[in-house]
C-alpha cells in the first residue's frame, strides 16, 4: 500500500478542487466526482445495514465483500483508465442473488421500503446504490467507464432488494406491501 496519510487535512481542496488517483485536479462537482462519492455514499450505507443486530451470517458476508468490492470501484473512478471491477464480480453478485432470492415467495405486489430497521436501512442503500449507477452512467456519456461496474452496480441494487425482503421477513414476518388504489382522485 502506497503512502499512508499522517495528516488528514491537505487544504488542496480548499479552492473547489480534488485530486484523482492519478494527479489530475478537477472540481468538486465534476461528474468523475460524483459518480465515486455515490458509490462511496452506497459503500457508507451499506455499512450502516451491517451496523444493524441479528443479520444472518450470509448477509454479512455477503455485505462486507461488497463493501471490499465498492471500494475498488471507488478506485477505479478515482483513476482514469484502471479497471478493477471484473465479470467474476458481476457473477458472484448474480449468484448471490439467485441464493438470496430462492428463500423468498414470489412477488405479487410492490414492496414498500420498510419492514424493520435493517430492512429500511437496506432499501435505503438500494435507492442510494441507484443514484451511484445513474452517476456513473452520466460519466460514461462523456468519458470512458468500464461496463462491469455499471453492471455490478445494476446487480448491487437488486441484490439489496431482495436482502431488505429477506431482512422484513425476519423483523416483521413480512414485508411492507403497497396498497392498491391509496390515491384517490379528488
Amino acid at each position: 500500500m502506497g503512502n499512508r496519510l499522517t495528516k488528514i487535512y491537505t487544504r488542496t481542496g480548499d479552492q473547489g478542487t480534488t485530486g484523482l488517483g492519478d494527479g489530475s485536479r478537477v472540481a468538486k462537482h465534476s461528474l468523475r466526482v460524483e459518480a465515486y462519492g455515490s458509490v462511496d455514499e452506497t459503500n457508507a450505507s451499506i455499512g450502516l445495514v451491517l451496523a444493524e443486530p441479528h443479520l444472518p451470517a450470509a448477509v454479512t458476508a455477503c455485505l462486507v465483500e461488497v463493501q471490499h468490492d465498492l471500494f475498488d470501484l471507488g478506485g477505479e473512478l478515482c483513476l482514469p483508465g484502471h479497471e478493477a471491477i471484473t465479470a467474476e464480480f458481476v457473477t458472484r453478485l448474480e449468484n448471490q442473488l439467485d441464493d438470496f432470492n430462492a428463500e423468498l415467495p414470489a412477488l405479487k405486489d410492490f414492496v414498500l421500503p420498510g419492514g424493520g430497521r435493517a430492512a429500511s436501512a437496506c432499501h435505503l442503500a438500494r435507492t442510494i446504490c441507484r443514484r451511484a449507477e445513474r452517476r456513473v452512467w452520466s460519466l460514461s456519456e462523456s468519458e470512458a467507464v468500464n461496463p462491469l461496474g455499471l453492471q455490478y452496480l445494476n446487480r448491487l441494487s437488486d441484490l439489496l432488494f431482495v436482502i431488505a425482503r429477506m431482512l422484513a421477513r425476519q423483523e416483521q414476518g413480512q414485508e411492507v406491501l403497497w396498497k392498491r388504489g391509496r390515491l384517490k382522485a379528488d
